[in-house]
Order: C-alpha cells, then structure tokens, then sequence
C-alpha cells in the first residue's frame, strides 16, 4: 500500500524552494487576492502569498484531491498540492506566461512547467538557446534555474479538465497583474504559451500599466505585438510581446509543434533588445 498523502505540503515545512512560512498571509476570496497582492513588498513575498491562496473554493479541492488520490506512476510520492507561484529569474528579461499548472505536473512537483511532457519540452528547448541551466526540470530543489527569465501563469492552481472558469481567472489576476508589475524594470519580451494565456496576459499588462495596442493581436505561433512599458519601468523603449503554440502532447504528438520551432521562439525572445 502507498502511504497517504497530506491533501498539500504546510508552509514552512521543509518543502525545497517553498516561498512561504507558516506566518504567510492566506487569501480566502477575490478581495483578499487583490488586497495581498497590491500589498506585497517585494517579489519574494508576492510569491509566497501566491504559494498558499485559497481563494477559490473548486481550485483548491481539485488540486488538493488529486494531491491525495495520485496517479499510479507516482503513487509513493508526496504531493505540492498547493497553488504554483512564479519561478525564475528575479530581474528576467524575458517572462514566460502559461495558463495553469498541470494536476500531476506542477501541482505535484511544486514548480510550474514541471514534471509532465509538456514542461521536458519547455525546459528542453530553454536549456539549448541558453535560457535554462538543465535541460529537464524535475522537482522543486533539482538544482535547475532559469538564465535570464521567469515562469508564470494566468491561473496559479491546477484546474480540472485544465479549464479554469472565468471567474477563477479574474479572482487570480491580481496576482499576476503584480508580477507583471514587479519584473517590469528588467523585461524587455514577454512569451505567452498558447492561446488562452496569450488571451490572459492582456487584462494583466493593463493592469500593471503596460500601454498595450488596440484592438488586440490574435494569437498565432510567432505572433509579435509591441507593449510601451508603465512608467515604474523607467523607460520607454517596447517590451516584445511572442505567441508560442503551447507543447502540449496533443501538439508535439502531432507536430503542430516542434523542437525547431519552439527554439525559434525563443532565440527571437533572447536576443531582443
């Protein structure tokens, strides 16, 4: 029999890379989010906040019951079970934004894009254009790190059937508004996986004050908008803005994505200036 599993890891209890403490503050609901948000003094606490949100009640016990019912590949092995915070680089020139973690990848591994196909594939094609230190990311506290960039997602919590609902996606908003925010200074492109985050990214470089073009860019792999930065940026110059076709086994199976086409995305995200 496998052991039984918690329904999530507590803060502070020893989990590698864990951001938050067992003072950290929770949010329960949509004003809490913003409130902490807004108020976070630096990218650590953000994350940490970010790291223990409850705010949304079908979240939270979808990823805490796939926490403790696991998949059979990794029936022996503990759980995050908590929402993913943003990873990487604490002055990225480059922001990768994704839509939600995975029930047996992120919410597993404690880190997002890890521990499914479609994070080997990421972290794969990062780690040959020189964005990442290994090619795989495994578990939080693998030795991994990102060069120059950072991870993010529209919505922080493994959602079922990976549809978060709108309303689940405007409560978690804030907290990437204020990453956005925060990372502003030193980001010069931002990479948005798939079309639903390229469709989430909007309302949160609004908020954090990007002057963003109207009417809006579709979505395409490849697809390039430019963004004025908010003033806390201090300067002018555009940030990129790159759509990339996300690879999800549905993709990569049937080369809607490849390798080479991924990296191209990535080497035009490095060497924009």
């Amino acid at each position: 029999m496998p052991p039984a599993n918690p329904p999530f890891v507590p803060p502070g209890s020893g989990w590698p890379e864990d951001p938050a403490g067992p003072a950290t503050p929770v949010a329960r609901d949509a004003g809490d989010v913003a409130e902490l948000a807004a108020g976070a003094p630096d990218l650590h606490e953000l994350c940490a906040r970010q790291s223990v949100c409850r705010a949304c009640d079908r979240l939270v016990e979808w990823r805490e019951k796939v926490a403790v019912q696991r998949r059979r590949a990794f029936a022996d092995e503990r759980y995050w079970g908590r929402p993913v915070a943003g990873w990487g680089d604490e002055r990225p020139r480059i922001l990768i934004v994704g839509l939600a973690p995975a029930a047996h990848g992120g919410n597993r591994t404690g880190r997002i894009f890890t521990g499914d196909r479609s994070g080997d594939w990421l972290f794969a094609s990062l780690h040959r254009v020189g964005l990442a230190a290994r090619p795989t990311s495994v578990h939080a506290g693998d030795g991994q790190r990102l060069i120059g960039a950072r991870m993010a997602a529209t919505v922080r919590c493994a959602p079922p059937d990976n549809k978060p609902t709108p309303l689940e996606r405007t409560t978690c908003l804030p907290w990437l508004a204020r990453e956005v925010e925060q990372v502003a200074p030193s980001v010069r492109c931002v990479v948005c996986l798939g079309g639903f985050a390229w469709q989430g990214v909007w309302p949160a470089l609004k908020q954090a004050g990007y002057a963003v073009p109207r009417p809006r860019p579709k979505f395409g792999h490849g697809a390039e908008a430019e963004l004025v930065p908010p003033p806390s940026a201090a300067r002018r110059d555009p940030v990129l803005l790159l759509g990339c076709y996300h690879p999800s086994q549905q993709n990569t199976f049937t080369g809607r994505v490849t390798e080479d086409m991924l990296d191209a995305v990535f080497v035009r995200a490095r060497d924009h200036h």
